[in-house]
């Protein structure tokens, strides 16, 4: 068996090790989206609170909302899209009696060809409540990605206290309301699946019983080739 040999199936089995590796950390992160997948179901299925009853770890959980819709401040996010098509979500922020916090309430997804403007009179609901579930907003830094008039392309604190004449919240409603003609296309909750882990685990597994047996076949037919045994450089 030549260096050469020797060297090429040692590149070999050290790239099947770091395959089945990478294969193991898929299943590994599999294992932690079921686990957090469970814990989204577990505060989706939890009964419905006021908003301003809400207390603790509150993403996902199931709320409503009742107030004044401020449609005069409401706050586009843009470069949403939906089955391919390009829009924007609407943020209309709720004015709640007996508090100067305003709560933002995601209404849903309208189209927008350019995926940055809309016109939001149209799209104005007959409603003075919303229920949904919650989500945070982000509170790190707004770094390069600026609000442009009422619209922002991250959900940043930062990013929205700055457009509006009051506090709001640190967490929004998405609403999942029945949708009206003049209601946006409701967003929806996020998928509770596996996502791609297990078919990248499977494929880095294929990678590796693919270099394994490369290997043995080009092991077997140099030794068929010289079955003396006969070595060299």
């Amino acid at each position: 068996m030549t260096r050469r040999l020797i060297t090429f199936l040692a590149l070999a089995f050290v790239l099947a090790l770091l395959f089945v590796r990478l294969g193991v950390w898929q299943l590994a992160r599999l294992e932690e989206r079921r686990t957090v997948n469970s814990l989204v179901q577990a505060q989706l299925e939890r009964p419905a609170v006021p908003f301003t009853e809400l207390r603790g770890d509150t993403s996902f959980r199931r709320a409503n909302v009742s107030g004044s819709p401020d449609y005069e401040h409401e706050i586009l996010h843009v470069g949403r899209t939906r089955n391919g098509s390009p829009g924007v979500h609407i943020f209309t922020p709720v004015r709640v009696a007996g508090s100067d916090t305003a709560v933002l309430v995601n209404r849903g997804w309208v189209y927008a060809p350019d995926a940055a403007t809309a016109e939001l009179s149209r799209w104005r609901e007959e409603r003075d409540s919303f229920s949904g579930f919650v989500m945070p907003l982000s509170r790190g830094p707004l770094g390069g990605a600026r609000p442009s008039g009422a619209r922002v392309r991250v959900l940043a604190l930062s990013a929205i206290q700055p457009l509006l004449p009051y506090p709001v919240a640190e967490t929004y409603l998405v609403a999942e309301d029945s949708a009206g003609a003049a209601a946006p296309v409701r967003v929806g909750r996020p998928p509770l699946d596996g996502g791609p882990h297990l078919s990248y685990a499977i494929q880095w597994f294929c990678f590796a019983a693919i270099a394994v047996g490369g290997a043995i076949i080009v092991a077997i037919r140099a030794r068929s080739a010289d079955p003396a045994g006969a070595t060299g450089a």
